[in-house]
């Protein structure tokens, strides 16, 4: 009895900190997403963090919880976020500058500062990995339930 009172107290402990945790991290890999044109993050480190944060809150429920936060499923990310990355890379293109070429736009968000390209193709990288490691993370959770 002893046994399962831990089980049941150490699941509602990760869930409880899961709900705390999951908002901070999902805003932390936004930060580290904005900051990566100007320090170290970027749009994959950023995607990582975010990724951890619903693995982590599908180690507290359940993989099957974790698609139910989602509208869609998060395979459709990696196509719009590759869509993303590689219209910030034509962009210049339309402007008679060679592809990929960085171009920063003259007013600055308030928040963010400069608002270029670069960043439209982090943001981009940023869906793709979400979209590919939570695919992953559900497909096998799928195969072994």
């Amino acid at each position: 009895m002893a046994k399962n009172q831990n089980t049941r107290l150490d699941n509602t402990i990760l869930k409880t900190s899961t709900n705390y945790l999951l908002p901070l991290l999902i805003l932390f890999s936004v930060f580290v997403l904005l900051r990566g044109h100007y320090l170290s993050g970027g749009g994959f480190v950023g995607g990582l963090i975010a990724s951890i944060a619903f693995v982590l809150h599908s180690f507290a429920y359940s993989p099957k919880e974790t698609i139910k936060l989602f509208r869609f499923s998060p395979m459709f990310l990696i196509p719009f976020g590759l869509l993303l990355s590689f219209l910030s890379g034509l962009l210049p293109t339309l402007l008679g500058k060679p592809f990929m070429t960085g171009i920063w736009f003259a007013e600055s968000v308030v928040v963010i500062g400069a608002f270029g390209t670069a960043l439209i193709f982090d943001l981009g990288v940023y869906l793709v990995v979400i979209g590919v490691v939570l695919t992953i993370l559900f497909t096998i959770s799928e195969n072994v339930d």
